[in-house]
């Protein structure tokens, strides 16, 4: 085979497109140790998320993306183009999926109230119990625990308006008002009535709570005559966020009532995670045990 007839080769085309997917390829390399390092305590979530993700992740993404598109502009320019073109393509598509993955998470938190803590009966709020809040307080937790808690200031900065406002006011207006009331961020969230036991219903929530993989902190164990409190920790998957659950199971006129709590250990905004927990543990407890949201 002749000089003349050999295959052109696309030289430093080909590099560069190689260049753009090994950065892309990077990046999400990148986002998965930063959440992997929180979870397994390399690094606090400050620095996983915010610093690592947020900062320093969110940067990587657009270079790479840049890095992309400017390869596929190159590997057009002249033949042989096929392959420095996929590569520049596949490093396009990967970027834009980090930095997609951002700017959606960027406008959920936005868009959702700044609040990590949500329940069934702020009249009348369920506590936890002092085992939890000592596992709280041993695993660092900064958020804390009270009856009426409010926004902190520096939330109005992103959310304006909701400094100082009382959490149980965000999560009402953040829940329809009527079933046909589809604009709701959050489902809402209602006390479940049974005619079973207090044994009963908290030996059911118990056993869902342990399907879902959440993990035990306090058996199902009496408070006072006519009270039952289970409590247990969920975590999430890649950073490892811990949330901490306690449902509470009394006698109220004649029935059997349950309420949960749902409160995130460290973050402001909980991206809706507490109430989608709550939401889905009463609707199972209330299926299975032939609840019903009215006395």
């Amino acid at each position: 085979m002749t000089d003349a007839s050999a295959t052109p080769r696309a030289g430093w085309r080909m590099k560069l497109a190689a260049f753009s997917l090994a950065v892309s390829v990077f990046t999400v390399l990148w986002f998965m140790v930063s959440a992997l390092g929180t979870r397994f305590g390399l690094w606090t979530y400050q620095v996983g998320l915010l610093q690592m993700t947020i900062g320093i992740g969110a940067k990587l993404a657009m270079l790479a993306l840049g890095l992309g598109l400017v390869a596929q502009v190159i590997a057009l320019i002249k033949y042989p183009r096929v392959q420095p073109l996929i590569l520049a393509l596949a490093a396009t598509l990967i970027a834009a999926m980090c930095a997609f993955r951002l700017v959606g998470f960027g406008g959920l938190a936005t868009s959702l109230p700044p609040i990590h803590d949500v329940q069934t009966d702020w009249d009348d709020p369920v506590m936890f119990s002092a085992v939890l809040m000592a596992a709280r307080t041993e695993d660092g937790a900064t958020n804390p625990v009270l009856a009426a808690p409010r926004v902190p200031d520096y939330a109005d900065s992103r959310w304006p308006g909701t400094a100082g406002r009382l959490v149980s006011e965000l999560q009402a207006d953040a829940e329809p008002t009527s079933p046909d009331d589809e604009d709701a961020l959050y489902p809402r969230l209602d006390p479940v009535y049974f005619d079973l036991s207090r044994a009963e219903v908290a030996a059911l929530a118990a056993r869902l709570m342990d399907r879902r993989g959440w993990t035990p902190v306090t058996a199902p164990e009496t408070q006072d005559p006519d009270t039952i409190q289970i409590e247990a920790t969920a975590q999430s998957g890649w950073f490892g966020f811990k949330d901490d659950v306690a449902v509470r199971v009394r006698s109220v006129d004649g029935v059997t009532r349950l309420d949960i709590r749902s409160t995130s250990r460290v973050g402001l905004s909980d991206l809706g995670a507490n109430s989608k927990r709550v939401h889905g543990l009463l609707s199972e407890v209330r299926d299975r045990g032939d609840g019903r949201w009215a006395p």
